[in-house]
């Protein structure tokens, strides 16, 4: 009965918080806004570029499959990845820390990508612009974000 009474309390104190911190005008951060990440048309973006080297990659020869294709693979996912994880974070300055992560890992994609390409890898003709749009986006949502000090999708 004392830790259900104690448990009650903590809820009461937690629920006095969370009003308290709303009565401020405090961002409260919620898991609804976790799930926003999906609206940012550069997360969608980097959502299909990620898809797009995973389709190219699946050409390369065997013997790249631990080279060239997984360091693709693994730095494609990482540009979504890290826009999700900073969108769920509790800052915009931590949100910037990570848009500026998926800049870096584009950069490294786009690194690769000239490579396969020069390696004769890729069939098609080298094809960045994907990868240059998804960085306009990142570039233009950082901008935003310190310019206005908000997130994009409240």
């Amino acid at each position: 009965m004392r830790k259900l009474f104690i448990l009650f309390l903590t809820v009461i104190q937690y629920y006095l918080l969370v009003f308290e911190r709303l009565r401020l005008g405090e961002e409260l951060k919620t898991n609804s806004i976790m799930a926003n990440h999906k609206e940012l048309d550069v997360w969608k973006e980097s959502m299909l570029l990620a898809k797009w080297i995973y389709a190219i990659t699946s050409k390369f020869p065997k013997q790249e499959t631990f080279g060239l294709t997984s360091q693709m693979r693994r730095c494609s996912v990482s540009v979504p990845s890290n826009i999700a994880e900073g969108a769920a974070r509790n800052s915009d300055k931590e949100f910037v820390q990570f848009l500026y992560i998926s800049l870096g890992s584009l950069a490294e994609l786009e690194t690769q990508v000239i490579l396969s390409h020069e390696c004769g890898f890729l069939n098609e003709p080298l094809e960045i612009t994907k990868i240059i749009s998804v960085r306009k986006k990142l570039l233009g949502l950082i901008k935003y974000l310190k310019k206005n000090n908000q997130k994009p999708f409240q």
